[in-house]
């Protein structure tokens, strides 16, 4: 096992460089590699690594790293999403599914949550999950929510269940951007996805069918772009938010120390002016804005860039 995570790229120059710090200050190096449990991870830094540790995360495979490694194509990636595990089963999508349900997402649920922190009601978490799916790159207030779980439940209930599943890398509550920090965490969550591939197992739509259905594909383009910015966020990049005042919104606004970026997708032909831009660069004054999409950055150039190449002062 040690062999093969050796030869994963940039380990010897990280190893190197933490056990050369680690020598020059008297301490002993400890590394601990983790397959899909972050929780579990988390749990040991706080209880049996109480030395110095540095946490490197592995967030779920870019666009360019499934193009690289399996030959994805754009659609794809939007469709199947970044699981390597399940890419030998595109060409069977219901084989496919059954495999990110079953094998990640059930694991995920039952074996990374349920097992390691306290939930009461299981199955209010899995009605959240699924509901998150549908409704991801939209904005959901909770008491909307509720209405449409069968489990009982209040707002502060779905928050911390909403809260477990963003740790462990299935779908997060994106925060409103502000200019107060209490502004943001008290406002309406916009549901995201970490990986479109649960956009995709959630919904019965062969992959055909999803590409005829230009409400349901722009769905995917919307939460493709959310889900590399999340990604992004989740290594410590940069922090993702979206924007909504009135009846103006951008999709998402990306926040790197002061360099602040306003995120319009488009998946069609935009026939109009993008009211919600301009009335965020009044506001704000970010470093620029931009379209993703028709019209603007091609949605292939986005989601083969780093984000922090975006953000740069």
């Amino acid at each position: 096992m040690l062999d093969e995570v050796q030869k994963l790229p940039g380990w010897s120059e990280t190893v190197k460089r933490l056990w050369d710090e680690d020598t020059a200050s008297g301490l002993a190096l400890q590394v601990v590699v983790l397959g899909s449990a972050p929780l579990l991870l988390q749990r040991g830094l706080s209880e049996s690594l109480a030395g110095r540790f540095e946490v490197l995360p592995a967030t779920h495979w870019s666009y360019a790293e499934m193009k690289a490694a399996f030959g994805f194509s754009l659609e794809d990636f939007l469709y199947f999403g970044g699981y390597p595990g399940a890419a030998s089963l595109i060409n069977d999508p219901e084989r496919w599914r059954r495999y990110v349900l079953d094998s990640l997402v059930e694991t995920t649920l039952s074996r990374d949550v349920l097992l390691l922190t306290r939930v009461d009601k299981p199955a209010l978490l899995r009605q959240l999950f699924e509901l998150g799916c549908r409704y991801s790159g939209q904005v959901l207030s909770y008491n909307k929510m509720l209405g449409q779980l069968q489990d009982a439940g209040n707002a502060t209930t779905l928050a911390h269940y909403l809260g477990l599943l963003s740790q462990s890398g299935l779908m997060c509550g994106l925060q409103k951007f502000a200019g107060q920090a209490v502004r943001s965490r008290g406002s309406i969550p916009k549901l995201q996805v970490f990986n479109t591939a649960l956009l995709s197992a959630i919904n019965p739509l062969s992959p055909a069918e999803a590409r005829r259905d230009a409400g349901g594909w722009g769905h995917l383009v919307e939460s493709a772009v959310g889900a590399h910015l999340v990604n992004a966020a989740a290594r410590g990049d940069c922090e993702v938010f979206y924007w909504r005042e009135a009846n103006r919104e951008v999709d998402f606004v990306v926040r790197r120390g002061q360099v602040v970026v306003g995120i319009e997708v488009k998946s069609g032909t935009v026939r109009s002016a993008l009211p919600g831009l301009d009335a965020f660069r009044k506001a704000f004054r970010p470093k620029h804005v931009m379209l993703v999409g028709s019209e603007g950055v091609p949605l292939e150039e986005f989601l083969t860039r780093p984000v922090i190449e975006w953000l740069v002062p």
